[in-house]
Order: structure tokens, then sequence, then C-alpha cells
């Protein structure tokens, strides 16, 4: 039976419970509520909408943030990644969410000089955060400043509206308000030439192995 965020919460303070009451060892706790957690996140996030960018369009203009190595915040263009080069544009509902941290980004850093290797000039995550946020999670995932991926804060949404790919959690029981959907974009000179775009929290083709498929 399927849970929901709710019931998995519950199930989980029962679990504690049980922790703490030696019914259960502290080894399988953490699985547990880890897959709980992911589970949890995953439906609550579910939800279908439809972008208005598509394979074709040419990329509106928008100003992403970030901290440099110096720690000063910094703004680039999505003309700047794009203009007359080969760049993957990814995003993600949110930093510090399981899906994100666990396997979206880091398989792009893992695969950067690949992606590199094929012509791609620039890799940019792109989430609805704001910079502080952005750089925070950075840290926590161990990305350095000489990656090939950048971190970038859309932090008002600026972007993610303008191509149609905002996910509204407003109702949802974890409070991330409007988010942008999971998508991951081949872009060459500023027009879109592959989009993958995913449906609520699913990661199933906006991973870097996808992007290397189509390169």
């Amino acid at each position: 039976m399927a849970l929901s965020a709710a019931t998995a919460t519950a199930t989980a303070t029962v679990t504690m419970s049980r922790l703490l009451t030696g019914t259960v060892k502290p080894s399988t706790f953490k699985p547990f509520t880890l897959t709980l957690r992911r589970t949890a996140f995953r439906r609550a996030i579910s939800t279908k909408i439809t972008a208005a960018i598509s394979v074709g369009d040419k990329l509106p203009d928008a100003t992403l943030s970030y901290f440099d190595a110096a720690d000063e915040l910094q703004t680039v263009t999505i003309s700047d990644l794009t203009k007359n080069k080969k760049a993957i544009l990814f995003a993600v509902p949110g930093a510090f969410t399981p899906t994100c941290s666990q396997k979206h980004v880091p398989g792009f850093v893992e695969k950067a000089g690949e992606l590199r290797s094929k012509g791609v000039d620039s890799i940019a995550c792109i989430s609805v955060n704001d910079a502080f946020v952005m750089k925070a999670w950075k840290k926590d995932l161990g990305v350095g400043d000489d990656s090939d991926v950048l971190l970038l804060s859309d932090g008002n949404g600026e972007f993610t509206k303008a191509i149609g790919c905002e996910l509204d959690l407003s109702d949802k029981p974890v409070g991330l308000g409007v988010r942008s959907r999971r998508y991951a974009m081949l872009v060459e000179d500023g027009v879109v030439k592959v989009l993958n775009l995913e449906e609520g929290g699913a990661f199933t083709s906006s991973g870097a192995d996808d992007m290397l498929k189509v390169l």
C-alpha cells in the first residue's frame, strides 16, 4: 500500500519510539527512515504540468546568481551560458532534497568530463532557491569551485516561469512553495535541441547519462 507523506512521518515516529525502547536495532533504523523520506517526498511533489518551452525554441534571457570562490555574489545570464555555445542546463525541485542531492547533481558532477569531451561548453544546475542556500548545498555536496558544474540560483523563479517549468507545491506538506520542475536540456547557441522533462518528482530521463546518449 502506498504511504502518504503524513503516514510516512507517523510511521517514522513509531519507529523512533521503538528505537528508544530498544525494540528495534539502531543499525536498521537509518536505511528504513531514509527510504520513507525519499518515498514520501516523491509522492508529496507528484503532479503533472506542461512546459511552455519546447525543442526548437529560443531560450528567454534571465539573470541567475551564485557565490564565487572568493565568496562574492556573482551573476550570469542564460545568454552568457548558451550564446555560441553548446550547453546543458538541468533543473531540480530543490536544494538538499533527496533525489537532487543523492543522484541528479552528483551524476552531472561525475560525468562532467565526458560531457565536455563531447563538445559541451557549459553545464549548469538551476534551482528556485536563493544564492545562500545554493552556496551551502554546493559545499554539502562537495562540489569544488573548479568543478565544471555551476550551481545557480533562480531565486525569484524568473527563468523557470519564463520557460513554463514552474512547479507549484504550495498545497503539499513539504512547504516548498513554487519551485522548478525537474528537467535537463541540451542548448546550442540559445536554441533548445533536446528537452527531457520529468513529471513531479520523477527522475527517469534527465540525468547525465541520458544527456550523454543524445550528444
